[in-house]
Parts: structure tokens; sequence; C-alpha cells
């Protein structure tokens, strides 16, 4: 049988002594300080989610705001696009107004050069006409009479030259 000495109670006493001592002052403070401890981990990690949350809603207005400056870049890109090629059909129609007003002077200046060159071959061509029909004929024909004579000469000559 088990023999149970005072000693045996006394250590009993003093552990349960020593069981209680500790519980209240070892064991409640230090499940205090893991609870307070895992607590606070907790409440790290919520906010670690709340701030991952937040920076996925930051990188979503981020990107679609990047998305709207490329879209408002390509809007831009194009007007300036529409713009130059617009400033440049004004270029353009203006440059053939002005070559078609240089075309249509020096066309006119041509034509005024040929009236004067063909005035001035007709000029001299009634003086040959008539120096030769002069000799042809042996003497000198009258004032009005040598005039109608050019005269008839020119046109015949304007007739089957096209003119």
């Amino acid at each position: 049988m088990l023999d149970f000495s005072v000693t045996f109670i006394i250590t009993i006493i003093n552990i349960l002594f020593l069981f209680l001592v500790l519980r209240k002052i070892l064991f409640k403070p230090v499940t205090r300080f893991m609870e307070d401890r895992a607590r606070r981990v907790s409440d790290s990690i919520a906010q670690a989610e709340k701030d991952k949350q937040g920076a996925k809603q930051l990188l979503e207005r981020y990107n679609a705001a990047l998305a709207a400056a490329g879209a408002e870049a390509e809007e831009i890109l194009r007007a300036a696009r529409e713009q130059a090629e617009a400033a440049a059909e004004g270029i353009r129609a203006a440059a053939r107004a002005e070559a078609e007003r240089i075309t249509a002077a020096a066309q006119a200046r041509i034509e005024a050069e040929r009236l004067a060159a063909l005035a001035v071959f007709k000029a001299e061509a009634a003086a040959l006409v008539l120096s030769a029909a002069g000799r042809l004929l042996k003497r000198e024909l009258a004032g009005q009479e040598q005039l109608r004579y050019a005269a008839e000469a020119l046109d015949q000559l304007g007739q089957a030259g096209g003119n």
C-alpha cells in the first residue's frame, strides 16, 4: 500500500501552491501576451489585406487613367493629322491656283508676243511683197493702192498659213 507521509502532503500542497502562484504570476500574463500578440498579427494581416485591396483599386484607377490618357493622346494625334492634311490640301490648292494663274499669264504673254510677232511679220511681209511687186511691175505703186495690195497679200498668206 501507499504510505502517505506528511512530506508527501506538504509536497502536494507546495506543488498546488506553486501551481496557483505561477498561474497567477506567469501563465495568465504570458497567455494574455500571446493572445495580444496573436490579435496584433491578425490585425496586421487584416490591415495588409485592406492595403492590398486599396493598392489593387489604385492600380485599376491608374490603368483606367492611363488608358484614358492613351485614348486622348490618340484623339489629339488624329485631330493633328487631320489639321495637317487639311493645311497641306489648302497649300496644294493654293499652289495649283498659283500655277494655273502663272500658266494663264504665261499663255496670255505668249499669245500677245505671238500676235506682236505676227503683226511684225505681216508688216515685213507686206514690205517684201510690195518691194517684189514693184520690181515685177517695174514701178512703184501709189500709197492707197500699195496698202490695198499689201492687205490682200497678207490675207492670202494668213489664210494659207491657217490664221
